[in-house]
């Protein structure tokens, strides 16, 4: 059994892994592919209609392990609930009550599996995409428990589900940007496993 990187990594890469969440919450995934036209149009990109926001959280958690990996998530869901507009609509205590938010929660326990078992075993490119794919799946269901749940309270009084659309919630956070995060795994582990290779852990 593999262990986890030193308690000064571990603590480097929470720091870095919140940094990232932050900074990938407002920042939209692009690919390229070949073949590439550089004296003509350049080089296209296209978006996956996704930020790279749950890539940092996967990507902590290849790298950090998995307690640092869910320690920088839960400062990052601290933050956002205190005081700094760090999630996609703001923050503030106010966000518990928005349907998206068990994603977010989700964050926690997504990072925590994938560095728990990106680190349970060798450093290898389809052991860091299996512990990657883990964790996204981790994040959706944490997400869609909340999502059913906030449902059932939003409508205990009253079988009138008009104001709370609970299937365009489904589609539109876990069906719709499913592909790019798929995308976003398969990125996360080959950049995990270099960055991994290079730092020989």
């Amino acid at each position: 059994m593999r262990k986890e990187p030193p308690l000064v990594m571990q603590a480097l890469w929470a720091v870095v892994g919140l940094l990232l969440t932050m900074g990938g919450t407002f920042l939209e995934a692009f690919f390229t592919s070949p073949p590439w036209n550089w004296t003509g149009q350049g080089v296209k990109a296209v978006s996956l209609g996704v930020t790279y926001q749950i890539g940092a959280v996967l990507l902590t958690g290849c790298m950090a392990g998995a307690r640092a990996a869910a320690a920088a998530q839960i400062a990052y869901v601290v933050l956002g609930l205190t005081w700094l507009p760090v999630f996609a609509q703001g923050g503030g205590l106010q966000y518990l009550f928005n349907p998206s938010f068990g994603y977010i929660l989700g964050f926690v326990a997504g990072a925590w599996v994938c560095g728990a078992i990106a680190h349970r075993l060798a450093c290898r490119l389809e052991y860091l995409a299996f512990s990657s794919l883990f964790g996204l799946v981790t994040i959706h269901l944490y997400g869609l428990v909340y999502l059913f749940l906030f449902y059932f309270v939003t409508n205990w009084r009253s079988l009138n589900t008009n104001h709370f659309p609970l299937g365009e919630y489904v589609l539109r956070y876990s069906v719709y940007p499913l592909a790019g995060q798929l995308a976003l795994v398969c990125a996360v582990a080959v950049l995990a496993f270099v960055l991994r290779k290079l730092m020989f852990y």
